[in-house]
């Protein structure tokens, strides 16, 4: 069984539902990714028959969408280097509520691959490449990602196993 069929299997045991793991893996929700996604046509293919099944399924369904919600920090980030041209380049935003254009201006600091109409310039910080290293490498630490171990890592044939170096 694969680890994410483990963390199925385990998530369904602690709900006291673990008799649906065979069908929850047979139908594909073989990762706790794919079952976020679960509704109620879902459950139906699945055979949870059982209402009170269905809602406390659908209960942690929501649970798990939430407890992503406040780990992630709401942000993304790009590793590419800003080029000279995207810094300075300029938009054609229009108003939904007005029939004038206008033009968008990206600030220097940003690097010019958003839309200005949704994501301010603002939103967006710099960092030294030291810094970015030591952030991303902490993050990991707390998160409890090892990204030498699987499902980071693997051999192909027999060659060496791709590892992420920061």
């Amino acid at each position: 069984m694969s680890q994410g069929a483990n963390l199925v299997l385990q998530w369904l045991s602690k709900l006291h539902l673990a008799q649906y793991v065979e069908s929850f893996l047979d139908n594909g929700y073989d990762d706790l990714e794919v079952c976020k996604q679960i509704g109620e046509p879902d459950l139906d293919a699945i055979g949870v028959q059982v209402q009170y099944h269905r809602h406390r399924l659908l209960t942690a369904v929501q649970e798990l969408i939430e407890e992503d919600r406040r780990r992630a920090p709401g942000y993304y980030f790009t590793l590419e280097p800003l080029e000279a041209s995207a810094c300075h380049h300029s938009d054609r935003v229009r108003d939904p509520g007005s029939h004038a254009q206008t033009t968008a201006v990206h600030q220097a600091s940003c690097p010019g691959n958003h839309n200005p109409r949704f994501t301010d310039c603002n939103d967006f910080v710099t960092y030294p490449k030291l810094k970015l290293k030591v952030l991303i490498r902490d993050k990991l630490a707390k998160d409890g990602i090892n990204l030498g171990q699987a499902p980071y890592t693997h051999k192909v044939g027999n060659c060496h196993p791709l590892i992420w170096y920061g």
